[in-house]
């Protein structure tokens, strides 16, 4: 085994272990074991619950190739880079409408007694705090900012250095320990 096969077997593990550390860091709502700040919000993810795994399209998203003598982690979704990065957005018309359409929703979505009167139980009163949550949004006036807080799944850490440090050192201890060295001593 040449060294270039090392190489290419290197980047190869680290692009894998790599991989599969940053999908787990949405199991763990945090990055390697700083935990991502807490939704503010009252409106849970629909399947999971989890944060940013409402759909698993950030999750799925996430993908990495081979450059060179490299590994890129990337992904071609337009918000994945705000969630990891943290930042402000701008309050849009577009998003106000969104924003009313989501508090209508949940307004409709109430239970109610057969006289028409709405029904005193939990799944009513998430729906008030959901729908107070969307009005509230709704009510923003366009042009304003919304904080997303850093929610970081992909980059650079300490945990990241140690788990390349690891692979590099076993694959450089297995091509060592299986290279012929045919030194002469005079």
């Amino acid at each position: 085994m040449n060294i270039e096969a090392v190489t290419r077997k290197i980047l190869r593990g680290i692009k894998t272990d790599l991989g599969d550390e940053f999908d787990k860091n949405f199991e763990r709502e945090a990055f390697f074991s700083q935990a991502w700040a807490r939704r503010r919000s009252p409106v849970k993810g629909k399947r999971s619950g989890h944060l940013l795994v409402d759909t698993g399209a950030l999750r799925r998203s996430v993908k990495s190739r081979i450059d060179g003598d490299s590994v890129v982690f990337y992904s071609d979704l337009p918000y994945a880079s705000i969630h990891n990065a943290g930042g402000e957005i701008m309050v849009t018309r577009r998003m106000k409408k969104y924003f009313w359409a989501r508090y209508y929703a949940a307004q409709g979505a109430f239970g109610r007694r057969k006289n028409g009167a709405l029904r005193k139980d939990k799944r009513n009163q998430r729906l008030t705090t959901e729908a107070e949550f969307w009005k509230a949004m709704a009510l923003m006036r366009a042009g304003s900012r919304i904080r997303i807080p850093k929610r970081q799944f992909v980059g650079y850490s300490p945990e990241v250095e140690a788990l390349v440090r690891d692979i590099i050192e076993r694959n450089l201890d297995e091509y060592f320990k299986d290279y012929d060295f045919n030194l002469k001593m005079k």
